[in-house]
């Protein structure tokens, strides 16, 4: 789970830019986190709220929260309510910037390699396929599907190593909800996030 979570932190600096190609996009952000984090290393290391705040400032914006929290929900997705809805987004959104900035400094020197993208711009979903190259070992390999919409190209599920995001989630949101239903959902995620 530490290497899904480490490895998902090179998309995570998508600047504010014009509408420009998916691969552009990944490619663009995943060189844009990683100079700032060269950077200023020290100043990140030593206060970890500026990670949480490039991460929510430079990635998340080019993330679909709403579309990525319906597929985690999966078959639960009709028990929320339209008052629920909101709160599992925001305490996952929060979920996230916290992960992924507790591992960011993990994949700094990496290098990513480009692989031919799968799906049509046309159509408007894309899979960004790259590989993570690993110091004396095989490649990681990174999917990012994309979506385009009326804000440009989003992310709504990432995939490292085969391993979905969206699936990984999807089976701790079930059983929370089975347990303790949507507001334990909700419950749970707010004190992952408090932690």
């Amino acid at each position: 789970m530490k290497k899904l979570i480490a490895c998902l932190i090179l998309l995570f600096a998508l600047p504010a830019m014009a509408v420009t190609g998916p691969e552009q996009l990944v490619r663009q952000t995943s060189e844009s986190v990683i100079a700032e984090i060269r950077a200023n290393l020290d100043v990140y290391k030593d206060d970890p709220k500026k990670v949480y705040q490039l991460v929510d400032e430079l990635v998340l914006p080019h993330f679909d929260f709403a579309a990525m929290t319906d597929l985690a929900l999966g078959r639960y997705k009709d028990k929320v309510s339209a008052e629920q809805k909101p709160a599992i987004v925001v305490e996952f959104r929060q979920l996230l910037v916290r992960t992924y900035s507790s591992a960011l400094f993990e994949y700094t020197d990496q290098e990513m390699i480009y692989l031919p993208m799968e799906g049509s711009e046309a159509e408007g979903l894309v899979t960004v396929r790259t590989e993570i190259e690993q110091a004396g070992g095989f490649p990681i390999p990174i999917n990012y599907v994309l979506r385009l919409g009326e804000e440009g190209w989003k992310v709504f599920d990432v995939s490292v190593d085969e391993v979905s995001l969206v699936t990984n989630y999807r089976s701790s949101f079930a059983r929370a909800i089975k347990k303790d239903g949507v507001d334990g959902l909700i419950k749970t995620l707010r004190e992952r996030n408090q932690e």
